[in-house]
């Protein structure tokens, strides 16, 4: 295998594990079944193809357009890495200690009573559950990772298609899969998913510091 090749396949697997580990497919289950509640099956298929498909255009707009719009507001990559591997740590404590569940679901039922279901797929489930600060920081981030390289920014996007096909998957699939998980099951899996990503944030903090030495 190529340098080049060994490269680009290390980016798509780091960019695939951020975003799938931000996201977190599996526990977006029990929301969209709390948001769904009541909905028929063909209503329950239209939220979760709607909000993967605004979801996945947020994210993709943030991989080509959030540098830019970082530049011009003076804010440099390095800084947006530090602050970015922050947050994202932040988010896999909360995944660690529960805290994120409890956030989701109050956000769910926030919307429930306001809106009473109507443009759902739009809020809350693709922003902020889907396409939330955490997942829109983890894009820019990777996005910036690539540094302009077309073969990384088309990796990238092959891989908000997959999170968002995973995410649509999940929806389909929610009732069986949380059954299937019971409750035992989605605390281990959220807890494990905190700890990776934990360390992916740790890196992007690493990594950002050095890019501000070098620069110093």
């Amino acid at each position: 295998m190529s340098p080049s090749l060994a490269g680009l396949v290390e980016y798509f697997l780091s960019a695939l594990t951020t975003l799938m580990v931000t996201v977190d497919p599996p526990g977006l289950a029990p929301i969209f079944l709390s948001l769904t509640l009541g909905m028929t099956s063909a209503e329950r298929r239209s939220v979760a193809i709607r909000a993967t498909l605004i979801a996945a255009g947020i994210m993709a707009g943030f991989a080509f357009f959030g540098q830019p719009v970082l530049r011009a507001l003076g804010i440099g990559v390095p800084a947006f890495r530090i602050a970015g591997g922050l947050l994202l740590f932040w988010i896999s404590f909360e995944m660690i200690f529960e805290l994120r569940t409890q956030r989701k679901t109050n956000v769910a039922t926030t919307a429930i009573n306001l809106d009473h279901i109507r443009n759902v797929a739009a809020f809350p489930l693709a922003i902020p559950l889907m396409a939330g600060p955490g997942t829109i920081t983890a894009t820019m981030l990777t996005a910036g990772a690539a540094q302009g390289d077309a073969a990384k920014l088309a990796a990238l996007i092959l891989v908000i298609a997959i999170v968002s096909l995973a995410c649509l998957l999940t929806f389909l699939v929610s009732e069986r899969l949380s059954k299937l998980l019971g409750v035992t099951g989605n605390l281990v899996l959220t807890r494990l998913l905190g700890v990776i990503l934990a360390a992916l944030a740790v890196q992007f903090v690493i990594d950002g510091v050095k890019a501000v030495m070098a620069q110093g």
